[in-house]
């Protein structure tokens, strides 16, 4: 996972990779290594500076929750993929799960630091230097986007909803993990109350919309956007991108055991898993007066040249 999406380019210097075949590279498969343009925009630092924390925290089987919980649950949905778009794909674990099912896979990401570890990871997909609200995909060019705890670091929301809308094709499918808007918001936290003689889960200001550096380990500060449940699921609707499933997990047990502490907090969800799916668009004679005319049929759309493959395990 990576947020903060901030680039809009393909890795420059790579081996062509033909996108439809990312989830089967022959082993082997070599791709010269992304090298830094020296172009840094201040709001991508954040993330170029942490990648090695995250990489060493949250991936490779460090982190229980991706482990017992997020990497099974996007695995579940991806039945029957055939093309799948993984945005603020980080170091690619989510992607090379995704290949290794059988799809063709895309990561896209705005960071060299984690673009170059997800290289030499290998798995199979293929990778281009990209940001959420600019991604150089053509319409309709994916049958599945993943989005795993990316868009709370995302300032513009709508920006980015509009592309992930745009490269998806008609009926196909939108992964998206996110913080859960309600119980995870700014401020909130298990409360031992001694004078109350009470314990509870306290929920910090949820309608507000809020934006922050975020401390979260030692020395590590990350761009944050806390948005009510609303922005996202009405984003979606006004887009063509219909709800389909909800899920909120309880914390696997792996999470639970770090910390005593952490028992006490087991109803709680920290994810929000939403499924939705594109709608299709009106048969011919049924378009309604305004709408836009179809710029092709599914899948014509062009893929950017100049991708990096990530080989096969």
């Amino acid at each position: 996972m990576t947020g903060g999406m901030t680039g809009g380019i393909p890795l420059p210097g790579s081996q062509a990779a033909d996108p439809q075949a990312a989830g089967n590279q022959p082993a082997g498969n070599q791709a010269a290594e992304p090298q830094p343009s020296g172009d840094q925009p201040a709001d991508r630092e954040p993330w170029e500076r942490n990648a090695s924390w995250w990489q060493e925290n949250f991936t490779s089987g460090a982190d229980p929750e991706y482990e017992e919980q997020i990497l099974p649950l996007f695995a579940s949905h991806l039945t029957g993929a055939r093309l799948v778009l993984d945005v603020g794909t980080g170091e690619g674990q989510i992607a090379r799960l995704a290949a290794s099912l059988g799809a063709g896979v895309v990561g896209a990401d705005p960071s060299w630091a984690q673009l170059e570890v997800a290289v030499r990871r290998g798995g199979g997909a293929a990778y281009a230097r990209a940001d959420a609200h600019r991604l150089p995909f053509g319409d309709r060019s994916f049958d599945v986007a993943l989005v795993c705890l990316v868009l709370e670091h995302v300032e513009d929301l709508g920006a980015a909803l509009d592309e992930i809308a745009r490269v998806l094709q008609p009926g196909g499918r939108l992964l998206l993990a996110l913080n859960h808007p309600l119980l995870q918001a700014p401020g909130s936290g298990w409360i031992d109350d001694h004078i109350l003689g009470e314990q509870y889960w306290r929920i910090g200001p949820y309608l507000r919309e809020d934006r922050s550096l975020e401390e979260v380990a030692k020395g590590v500060l990350l761009p944050f956007v806390h948005r009510p449940l609303s922005a996202y699921v009405n984003g979606l609707a006004v887009r063509g991108l219909v709800v389909t499933r909800m899920e909120e997990p309880a914390p696997p047990p792996g999470f639970l055991a770090l910390a005593e502490e952490y028992s006490d907090a087991a109803s709680i969800p920290r994810l929000l898993f939403l499924r939705a799916e594109k709608l299709l668009p009106p048969a011919v004679g049924e378009q309604e007066p305004g709408d836009r005319p179809s710029t092709g049929p599914p899948g014509t759309g062009p893929l950017p040249r100049g991708l990096f493959s990530g080989g096969a395990a």
